[in-house]
Parts: C-alpha cells; sequence; structure tokens
C-alpha cells in the first residue's frame, strides 16, 4: 500500500508561507505542515491551523539560521552578536559535538522549542530540523530524548531512493546525497531502537527549493510501496524576510494545487495523511 505525508516546511515564517500552507491543504495535497515556533508569523499559522484540524502540525526544531526561544544570554554559543542562530553550521555543529557545555545549551533550546509547541494547544504530529541540522548525532539524541516526553511518534529521516528520481526525471541526474546518507541511516537506527517511526522514503532533498509540478508528478508516478514523506517550501510569493536564495517557493506552492497532481494521488491509489495517521500501520 501506497501511503504519503506531504509536508510543508518552514510554517510560521512568514505571512506568505502561511497562506501558501492554508490554501495548499484546503484545495490541494498538502497534509503537513512543520511549524517553526520562533518564527515571525507564528500566531498566523496557529490560529490558521485551528481551523484546519485535519492539517496535521508538527516542530521543525530550529538550531541555526533562525531565532531561539531562550533568552541569548542562556544559549551565548549557539548565537551571534545580534542574538540568531548563527550560520556557520560546520562550527557550531563541531562545538555541539565536542563541547559539554554547548550541548547544554542545545538540549535547553530545543527543550524550550517542545515547550513552545506544546504551547499553541495543536497536537504533535512529527518533528523534523531545519536544515536537517537533526542528522547532527548529538542533536537527534537530544530531540529523541526530550522528544519522548512530548510524545513525539514519528522524525524524519531524508533518505531520498535515487532510483525514483531518475526515473522522475529521466533527462537529469539527481545530485548525490553522500554527505548526508551515512548521518541518516545513523539517526533511522537510532529512531528504531527508541521505538520511533520514520518514513520508509523521503523526496525533497534532491530538490530542495525546486520540487516543482513535474516533479511532484514524476514521484507520484513511481512512489514506492509503504510510508513516504514528500517535503517542500511552499509560499504564496517569494521575496519575504527570511526566504531562501534562489528557492522557487511560488512554484512549489502552485505543484501542491496542481490539478494533474491531485488526480495522479487518485490515479495511482495513493493514501493521504499525516504521520499520527500512519503510525499504527507496517
Amino acid at each position: 500500500m501506497k501511503r504519503l505525508v506531504v509536508t510543508a516546511d518552514d510554517f510560521g515564517a512568514a505571512p506568505e508561507v502561511n497562506e501558501a500552507v492554508e490554501l495548499a491543504h484546503r484545495n490541494g495535497i498538502l497534509t503537513a505542515a512543520s511549524l517553526m515556533v520562533s518564527g515571525a508569523a507564528l500566531a498566523d499559522a496557529v490560529a490558521r491551523a485551528k481551523q484546519m484540524p485535519s492539517l496535521r502540525v508538527g516542530l521543525h526544531v530550529v538550531l541555526v539560521d533562525g531565532c531561539p526561544i531562550l533568552p541569548p544570554g542562556a544559549i551565548p554559543d549557539l548565537v551571534d552578536a545580534n542574538g540568531k542562530f548563527r550560520d556557520d553550521l560546520a562550527k557550531v555543529g563541531a562545538a555541539m559535538f565536542f563541547r559539554a557545555t554547548v550541548q547544554k545549551q542545545m538540549a535547553a533550546e530545543i527543550e524550550a522549542q517542545f515547550h513552545a509547541f506544546r504551547a499553541t494547544g495543536l497536537v504533535l504530529d512529527h518533528v523534523n530540523a531545519h536544515k536537517h541540522f537533526h542528522l547532527h548525532p548529538t542533536v537527534a539524541k537530544a530531540i529523541i530524548e526530550i522528544g519522548r516526553g512530548f510524545g513525539v511518534p514519528a522524525i524524519r529521516v531524508p533518505l531520498e531512493p535515487r532510483a525514483v528520481l531518475a526515473a522522475a526525471e529521466p533527462e537529469g541526474t539527481p545530485p548525490s546525497a553522500y554527505l548526508t546518507k551515512p548521518f541518516a541511516r545513523m539517526l533511522r537506527k537510532r529512531l528504531a531502537a527508541n521505538g520511533l517511526r520514520a518514513p520508509d522514503a523521503v523526496f525533497g532533498l534532491a530538490w530542495s527549493g525546486a520540487m516543482t509540478a513535474a516533479r511532484v508528478r514524476g514521484v507520484l508516478a513511481h512512489l514506492p510501496q509503504g510510508l513516504s514523506e514528500i517535503y517542500l517550501h511552499p509560499a504564496s510569493r517569494g521575496g519575504f524576510p527570511g526566504a531562501a536564495p534562489g528557492y522557487r517557493y511560488e512554484e512549489e506552492f502552485a505543484a501542491l494545487i496542481d490539478s494533474e497532481v491531485r488526480a495522479m494521488v487518485q490515479q495511482e491509489d495513493i493514501s493521504l495523511g499525516g504521520f499520527s495517521d500512519f503510525c499504527g500501520h507496517s
């Protein structure tokens, strides 16, 4: 059986993102959204989500390239002079791995973000992290340990079948995931050992910010059996504060409401839902 979670990341980052999430859920194939609890448009995102009880909402943990929940003085090694998370991913990642003081700050911020999500009153569907930082072994360990107390049902593991990408876009060569794949495999083993669910296949890594309607249709046509996730970054308009350079936000939004995409879900007999809808299935 083909089961599919279609997720929008960065929910709460901007009104343009929130608008796209609502329209794509009401009029398209979007089933889930990952919430930035320190996002500039958090209140708007939560209000919209509460008007859409069928939208499954998870926590998008942010530890880099964003704003923290805790005051900068509580996490001095994680933030820059402006009080925002550092954007030197390699250096901050090394500090999290080797320095106990940084690990304590990181864990405190992760726990604060879980508490902030709980405070929204929304039901936690899943957890993942901005820039896939949950692949970092120390971050993954903290998310699993802290998340256990908040009832985390599932965590994204970005293992993307290259054969599906090649079939979806035969004229292109999918970029290698050699940097993330070993860490993703370790994360899958860790989740299994802790009784947590992960999708069998994830799509959105190779074409991050460029999941066009044609690519989504290609993935749907070759979707494997089991539980898959397609994640995108939709927005009703690009160029909002904090937008990633080069991301095709409007095209990703268009892909979610594309009539052919919607028809293919029916034609391929794909069951849509959130992780909490499928976690009881094998």
